[in-house]
């Protein structure tokens, strides 16, 4: 393979990804305005969060971390043909069982909706949506596959240009929704579903036939079940799926939780994740993506001072970044959400709860930033119990707030108990993630690093209180107005800050190369 720098790499994945947001956020806009934040949205979000949970355990999650490690080391090691083999067995078991699961769930779901009596129109909703979204799992678990494959083979722009697709489609759909005002909101919400359903599939097609461009073509193959590397992928799979669906049945739980909040605590709670998700899906996810082959590169090498100069450097060029969004969206979370919903269904008592609940997750973007770093490091190095561990802890923390934040927060503010329960169990997480990774491999080194971060968020601090001193200076009444003039000053402010505490560091991003 070619060299490639994790710098150079990330960018690729951050550029495409932020298309990929960018478009998410149109997307959004529409959605808010032709769906709102009622009851029917809250029904969609709830029925997307299935196959979500399904993506997460057998897609880009825990198969995902169980499959590159191994894939990329008999890449390094020349065995391409047995790469090959390993690529097909896996997705064998994953179309196959996956394809079990959506025949008897939508059969089992077509059945009760015929001949049950639902005296819920929610549930009934919710219930409806979810037949129509299940066979999306087999869709986007193909795709994050295909991702897996092309990302351990160093080609990041396709995997990385994917979600962008559904997103197309997605925007297409709301698109024709203005067209038919007089649609109700429940056929709305299907509408998008059936959509979103097309939208996988041509994801899934999209990375496959990228895939056969590289010699790695997927084909049903049950030949190659007994070979040893598919063994280990299938046992790490399974640790990492338990970790992986312990914070999945807790997320869950939490958009139950939210419907007993309040009606409309999942849709605001799923919209504030969504802008939330703007700076962590584009930085976030970009280093997460990259550090886990590169990890595995370097651990199959046994270049354990590689991998701690990438994280060390990762981390200082996440937080460059990640700490200034967090502080604007804490300071700014109002006018946000304001200029990205409001308007149509959504009105300013939805915006003011989003708002809300934005601030509170803005707290966490640096630890859900490093989180997305950390853990990679564990599964590169095919320890998949460590994190899993982790996940059960947190989990367990989750719940007992989440639960505390519905039982005795006001109903107004048991969704940014929700919000805050998250962030908490970010930070408990990162830290022992870190301390366990110390006592894994030895110093991470990264006290330099720290050092640097917390300059970094000194600046941001900064650059936060200058712009709540001039918002509450300025008499202008639109708040896309107040954005356009506070977020580049909010940016020089914190530009000339970040260049006085770090001075020449701040122009350092180079990161160490790897194959």
């Amino acid at each position: 393979m070619k060299k490639s720098s994790v710098g150079k790499n990330t960018f690729i994945v951050g550029a495409f990804t932020s298309l990929s947001r960018v478009l998410g956020l149109i997307r959004e806009m529409m959605q808010s305005r032709l769906i709102g934040a009622g009851v029917e949205q809250s029904a969609f979000t709830l029925a997307f969060a299935l196959p979500n949970m399904a993506r997460k355990l057998f897609g880009e999650g825990a198969l995902t971390a169980a499959f590159v490690p191994v894939f990329r080391g008999e890449v390094e090691l020349g065995n391409i043909e047995q790469a090959r083999k390993l690529a097909n067995a896996v997705v064998t078991m994953v179309m196959t069982i996956l394809g079990a699961v959506v025949v008897l769930t939508v059969a089992a779901l077509s059945a009760y909706l015929n001949f049950a009596v639902i005296e819920s129109e929610r549930l009934k909703l919710t219930l409806e949506i979810v037949r129509i979204l299940f066979p999306y799992m087999i869709f986007i678990c193909g795709a994050a596959f295909g991702m897996g494959v092309l990302n351990a083979l160093g080609r990041f722009k396709a995997a990385s240009f994917m979600p962008s697709l559904l997103n197309v489609i997605w925007i297409a759909a709301l698109g024709v929704l203005c067209f038919f005002p007089g649609m109700s909101l429940a056929l709305r919400v299907k509408f998008v579903a059936l959509a979103i359903l097309f939208g996988g599939l041509a994801q899934m097609v999209f990375l496959f036939r990228e895939m056969a461009k590289r010699g790695f073509a997927p084909k049903l193959s049950f030949v190659h079940f007994r070979e040893e590397n598919f063994k280990k992928v299938c046992r790490n799979t399974i640790i990492a799926a338990v970790g992986a669906g312990a914070i999945q049945i807790n997320y869950m739980l939490d958009q139950v939780l939210a419907q007993y909040a309040a009606p409309w605590a999942a849709s605001v709670i799923g919209y504030a994740e969504r802008l939330m998700d703007l700076p962590l899906g584009v930085i976030g996810v970009a280093f997460g993506t990259v550090l886990l082959p590169t990890f595995a590169g370097l651990f199959a090498r046994s270049d354990f001072e590689g991998a701690r100069k990438a994280l060390s450097s990762s981390l200082v060029n996440l937080m460059l970044v990640m700490l200034p969004a967090a502080a604007g969206l804490c300071v700014l979370s109002s006018d946000v959400t304001a200029v990205i919903y409001e308007g149509g269904q959504f009105d300013g008592a939805a915006t003011l709860r989003v708002s809300r609940a934005l601030a509170v997750y803005a707290v966490g973007l640096g630890f859900f930033g490093y989180q997305k770093s950390i853990v990679p490091w564990f599964q590169a190095q095919n320890d998949m119990k460590t994190p899993l561990r982790v996940s059960v802890a947190a989990v367990v923390v989750n719940a007992a707030l989440n639960v505390l934040a519905v039982v005795y927060l006001p109903q107004e503010f048991r969704h940014v108990g929700l919000a805050a329960s998250t962030v908490i169990c970010a930070l408990f997480s990162c830290a022992l993630l870190t301390i366990l990774a110390r006592k894994k491999n030895g110093s991470l080194r990264l006290s330099s690093s720290f050092y640097r971060v917390g300059k970094i968020l000194c600046a941001s601090v900064l650059m936060a209180a200058v712009i709540v001193l001039v918002k509450s200076q300025l008499q202008i009444s639109s708040p896309l107005a107040r954005l356009m003039i506070l977020i580049p000053f909010g940016m020089l402010v914190y530009a000339i800050a970040a260049f006085i505490l770090l001075g020449r560091e701040i122009f350092d991003f180079r990161l160490r190369k790897s194959n």
